[in-house]
């Protein structure tokens, strides 16, 4: 059986192109935000310092009620990996008690399969109008820790993928963070890290938010660099929170461009909600993202696949009822190609938007078909459309 599986996927990651005769293989890279994947249970942080900070026990997400049965103590001072070695701590997360079934909310285990189900859809459609799969890669943004991907994966439109998970917890305030599936056939991790994203309020006070998730490998047999970003809202105003952003773009092309000096044939994939357009300084000054590919050189090697689309007025959610880009998928110059090679490129990118997917009627026609409307569960998927992008090379 498994194969018969494998030949189903290299002969379904093989498609045909009219325009150039050509067989070509195909890989579809992707995320979605998941909005609030959490699950029914009001959980805390819980940290471990006398384990190695690469174990998942190091940071979990756990039940409160299990927090009796822990050596630990409740700690208010600042979080950070370097700060909490040695000790066993717990800190209440923000949103977790509103997602369980004594909320307003009513979050039991019948709405939390169902969004199970919704993201689950969605992610197996992401790119496979090109490629006839689900994707080979797929970040997510909003989950509340490893046992909910540990869940979606499982669901039977993804099950038959075999999805291995990269996760780690965040010191995010609100408890949510940033994770990687991917196709164990087709990508294997050599490396995986997170960055914390150390801002402060006015104040001089901490702000916790999530971390960016770096994740290095091989994608069918190529060596790529994945960088999972959800970086701080707009909360305050877009112009009061615009330095956190900046933050988050400068950390993130420390990154990259650490990646790409130790090895510039890697191929760098950030992408994310960066709650900023690609217009935004965030992106474009501090991140130093090109708009086209002809601004690309080697000392502006990255491109925001997502500026075209922008300047169409395409957009993937409404922000205080204008329309926004915020989820933008930026690549390394060395997967753009004016023709199809023996290594992967840039085939096509897009915001996924099918009909079931946008909302139909009432104030927020045409806006993303969100799960919530205040307290109530609506059956929606998501306040945020998916992007992905489609690679090809030849088979």
């Amino acid at each position: 059986m498994r194969r018969f599986l494998s030949l189903l996927t290299i002969i379904s990651t093989v498609i045909i192109s009219a325009q150039q005769g050509k067989l070509r293989k195909v890989a579809t890279v992707g995320f979605l935000n998941v909005e609030n994947l959490f699950d029914v249970y009001n959980s805390a942080d819980y940290i471990d310092g006398t384990k190695d900070r690469k174990n998942p026990a190091f940071h979990r997400s756990i039940p409160v009620d299990s927090i009796k049965f822990l050596e630990a103590e409740k700690y208010d001072g600042e979080w950070s990996d370097g700060l909490l070695t040695g000790k066993k701590v717990v800190r209440y997360q923000g949103s977790s008690k509103e997602f369980t079934p004594e909320s307003p909310k009513n979050y039991d285990q019948k709405i939390y399969q169902q969004k199970l189900t919704n993201e689950a859809r969605v992610i197996s459609e992401l790119g496979s109008q090109y490629t006839k799969t689900a994707p080979a890669i797929v970040g997510l943004i909003e989950v509340e820790n490893r046992q909910v991907i540990e869940d979606l994966i499982k669901q039977p439109a993804l099950a038959k993928y075999d999805y291995g998970i990269v996760h780690y917890n965040s010191y995010d305030y609100r408890g949510i963070d940033v994770a990687l599936i991917y196709q164990k056939r087709r990508f294997s991790v050599t490396n995986s890290l997170k960055k914390e994203l150390k801002i402060y309020n006015s104040d001089g006070k901490r702000e916790y938010t999530r971390d960016i998730l770096v994740v290095t490998g091989f994608l069918d047999n190529e060596k790529v660099a994945f960088f999972m970003n959800h970086w701080p809202s707009r909360r305050g105003g877009e112009a009061a929170s615009l330095p956190k952003r900046n933050a988050a773009a400068v950390l993130l092309k420390q990154q990259m461009d650490s990646v790409r000096t130790a090895d510039p044939s890697t191929k760098l994939f950030a992408m994310g909600d960066f709650n900023d357009d690609p217009v935004s300084p965030s992106p474009k000054v501090h991140l130093q993202a090109a708009s086209s590919p002809k601004e690309l050189s080697d000392s502006k090697p990255y491109l925001n696949l997502m500026y075209p689309l922008y300047k169409k007025g395409v957009a993937s959610l409404a922000y205080q009822d204008a329309p926004n880009l915020f989820d933008q998928i930026i690549v390394s110059k060395n997967l753009i190609s004016d023709e199809v090679t023996k290594e992967y490129s840039v085939y096509k990118s897009e915001i996924y938007a099918p009909a079931y997917l946008v909302n139909k009627e009432g104030n927020y026609k045409g806006y993303p078909f969100r799960s919530w409307n205040g307290d109530k569960f609506t059956g929606g998927y998501s306040d945020h459309f998916p992007a992905f992008v489609v690679l090809q090379k030849e088979p």
